[in-house]
């Protein structure tokens, strides 16, 4: 964990004490700092605003080099700030205000490499111009639709009763535009974020309790 704030930090590991499949294994003030600790990670929960002045870019970017993936944690006081780290690739933002259970879960899905679908990142991904939508024809709209939402290859092939390679053939096609609008989406999880963000597939609803 990455943030300058004591309390959010001892907030976090009180959070996770009953947890058995999550261990919060470092935290530092800076990302300089996380990285002279030799701890491998799984994730990195990442505050914005840091008193080093750094940038959401920088440390995304800095990060995600180590092959590290980042959730945000914020009080959201920034709607730039969020945007920025939306652009820099992390897989969600998520409020500091949010409840203790929905961190966690959000922590959990991040954890796993999947994209964590909060309506916080969804408002950065709307609001930012700079993100550009990768214009696809219905028929390789339809097969992100179904490979990003977690179908096979070979099911979204019998799905829509095209053959594998012809599915295959689209997926490629589909990456190349992704990355060509710099945006690239190497794996799946990458391309449902992609489909989250266009507007491809709905932002799921979180379960009520």
């Amino acid at each position: 964990m990455v943030d300058d704030h004591q309390f959010t930090i001892d907030g976090l590991q009180v959070r996770l004490a009953d947890c058995t499949d999550i261990d919060l294994v470092a935290h530092a003030s800076t990302v300089a700092d996380l990285f002279a600790d030799p701890a491998a990670l799984d994730l990195v929960v990442l505050d914005l605003r840091l008193r080093d002045g750094s940038s959401p870019t920088g440390n995304v970017e800095a990060i995600r080099e180590r092959g590290v993936p980042v959730l945000v944690l914020t009080s959201g006081e920034d709607p730039y700030l969020v945007r920025e780290a939306a652009r820099a690739g992390v897989l969600g933002v998520v409020r500091k205000s949010r409840s203790p259970e929905e961190i966690v879960d959000a922590i959990r899905v991040a954890v796993r490499g999947e994209v964590v679908p909060t309506t916080d990142w969804a408002a950065a991904i709307d609001g930012d111009p700079e993100i550009d939508l990768v214009d696809l024809s219905p028929q390789h709209r339809k097969v992100l639709e179904l490979y990003a939402a977690g179908e096979t290859a070979t099911r979204v092939a019998s799905d829509l009763k095209i053959s594998r390679e012809t599915v295959n053939d689209y997926l490629r096609r589909i990456r190349t535009k992704y990355a060509d609008a710099g945006r690239p989406a190497p794996t799946k999880s990458e391309l449902y974020k992609r489909a989250l963000e266009d507007g491809w597939l709905p932002f799921p609803r979180r379960r009520k309790k």
